[in-house]
C-alpha cells in the first residue's frame, strides 16, 4: 500500500540542520530532503533513497553529500538512509498491520467473518 502522503515537521524550515544548509547556500538540498521524503512514500523504502533514485528527485551526489553532512541523510553502500524515517513516518510493516486489522474489522461489521 503506497503512502500518498509524509508527514513533514512544521519546524522543518527553522530546524538547526536546514539552517545550516540555507547558511551554506545549499537551498536545493532543502528541497532534495522533502522530494527524498516523498520518493520514499512512494515506493515503500521506509526511509531508503538509492543512488539511482538521485536524478529522480532532482539530487545531484554533492546533493546528497550536503544532507549527510548536516546528519538528515546516513550513506549506505548503494544509497542513503532517511535519518529518523520510522521515528516520524509508518513503516511498511505499520501500515500493512493497520490494513490487516481494518479489513478484519471491515469483515466482521459486514458479516464476512465469524465473531
Amino acid at each position: 500500500m503506497t503512502l500518498q502522503w509524509v508527514r513533514l515537521e512544521t519546524s522543518l524550515p527553522d530546524h538547526p540542520k536546514v539552517l545550516e544548509l540555507i547558511n551554506a547556500k545549499k537551498h536545493k538540498s532543502v528541497m532534495v530532503y522533502v522530494l527524498g521524503l516523498a520518493y520514499c512514500g512512494r515506493h515503500e523504502l521506509d526511509g531508503y533513497v538509492p543512488k539511482a533514485a538521485l536524478p529522480f528527485i532532482h539530487a545531484t551526489k554533492s546533493d546528497a553529500d550536503a544532507l549527510c553532512f548536516v546528519g538528515l541523510w546516513t550513506p549506505t553502500p548503494n544509497g542513503y538512509e532517511i535519518n529518523g524515517w520510522s521515528d516520524f513516518q509508518p513503516t511498511n510493516e505499520e501500515r500493512t498491520k493497520a490494513k490487516n486489522k481494518a479489513k478484519a474489522a471491515a469483515e466482521i461489521r459486514w458479516g464476512k467473518a465469524e465473531k
